[in-house]
């Protein structure tokens, strides 16, 4: 029996990702929301969509915060409600759950989720500053501890348990650098090589340079509505089936393992069972690559592959473009670039591409059923959607 679905999606729009030097965080999420209205030319956006849920981290990289009623104003969205949404890195994947219940309550018949971050404009030392805001103050970043430190920890926790290795490590690197080179919208669109990764300079080690995430500029959004209704929108639609969302300590020292992301787990297994689909159902999966270790880690918690086994997963070619399930086809955060607030809506317009068979060079030949796993901060927060071809 097929899982009745929640939303659907009619359009999907993303701005190229990079260094946009001269651009606002507005001007970025205009840039998407075109795309997304170009896509679906029989809405008109300030007259049909009700409603805006806008995933935004921080107000620190352009000192600006009330930002959703900018966003919604350089969108062309008056007088929609618009609505931030904040959960750290996953802050857009949480806004999509937003409008999903915005339309299955029935308040609003087509509403916008999405997502911008614009980080380059300050300096890296300060990006890192701004980013361990998500972890905790007084016990993290008063010690000293910053992202890097924390995936780091994860990293070293699965060596020391699981023999996991460097070069596997590494080869999530090289994989979505692969992807990357496919993706126009991606910020570095270049290979890399398993030894230019090994010899790549420390951040925190295991983790160097080519297994972190980019700084990057960028936006992302969707456009949803009610199924029956979509049905006279566009034929390119995506329905989504599943919806999970969890929560974990905010504190690394206080979870049960450092090698498992517990909410991710609990997040899936509530898509999962919403969706009426298991793991070996998917198709194409697109997953929150902060860093190498968090891919591996996440092919174990969404059940993709036994615990332990996430290094030898990504050494089987297995999720990679060609093998049986391909992951983070659009490059993931690692080539395509990580502006926090976009990444998790920028996921789900991946997956949009792959379903309605417009990916192009990219595409994953009879993609039907994808899913899109994002965390938030180390993994206090974690959301998790499936979604499938209509």
């Amino acid at each position: 029996m097929r899982a009745k679905p929640l939303a659907t999606i009619v359009s999907a729009g993303v701005s190229k990702f990079g260094r946009r030097e001269g651009l606002y965080a507005r001007e970025l999420f205009t840039e998407a929301a075109l795309e997304a209205f170009h896509r679906l030319e029989n809405v008109d956006p300030g007259k049909d969509i009700k409603a805006a849920f806008i995933g935004q981290m921080s107000e620190a990289y352009e000192h600006q915060s009330h930002t959703a009623p900018i966003a919604a104003n350089w969108a062309g969205l008056l007088p929609a409600a618009a609505t931030r949404v904040e959960d750290a890195c996953a802050s857009s994947g949480a806004a999509l759950r937003c409008g999903i219940m915005a339309i299955m309550s029935g308040f609003y018949d087509i509403v916008m989720v999405g997502g911008v971050e614009k980080m380059t404009n300050q300096p890296t030392p300060e990006v890192t500053t701004i980013l361990a805001s998500a972890a905790d103050f007084p016990f993290e970043q008063w010690n000293g501890m910053t992202f890097p430190g924390l995936f780091a920890l994860m990293a070293t926790s699965h060596m020391h348990e699981y023999g996991t290795t460097e070069e596997q490590l590494a080869k999530v690197a090289v994989k979505n650098h692969k992807h990357g080179v496919l993706n126009p919208k991606a910020h570095m669109q270049r290979e890399i090589t398993l030894d230019e990764v090994m010899k790549s300079r420390p951040v925190c080690w295991p983790l160097k340079l080519y297994d972190c995430s980019l700084i990057t500029d960028g936006a992302s959004c969707l456009i949803l509505t009610k199924p029956k209704l979509a049905k006279k929108l566009t034929d390119n639609r995506v329905q989504i089936i599943g919806t999970g969302q969890a929560q974990d300590t905010f504190l690394l020292h206080e979870r049960d393992s450092f090698t498992s992301v517990k909410a991710a787990k609990s997040a899936a297994q509530e898509a999962y069972k919403m969706s009426d689909m298991k793991p070996k159902d998917i198709n194409v999966a697109e997953v929150h690559d902060c860093f190498t270790i968090a891919e591996i880690i996440a092919y174990e918690d969404l059940g993709f592959c036994r615990p332990g086994q996430g290094g030898k997963f990504v050494e089987s070619g297995t999720t990679a473009l060609g093998g049986s399930l391909p992951v983070n086809t659009s490059g993931g955060l690692k080539s395509k670039g990580h502006p926090v607030g976009a990444t998790g809506t920028a996921q789900i317009y991946e997956l949009y591409l792959q379903l309605t068979g417009q990916a192009e060079r990219r595409q994953v030949p009879d993609a039907k059923i994808g899913l899109a796993h994002n965390l938030g901060g180390s993994g206090a927060t974690a959301v998790v959607h499936i979604l499938r071809s209509d």
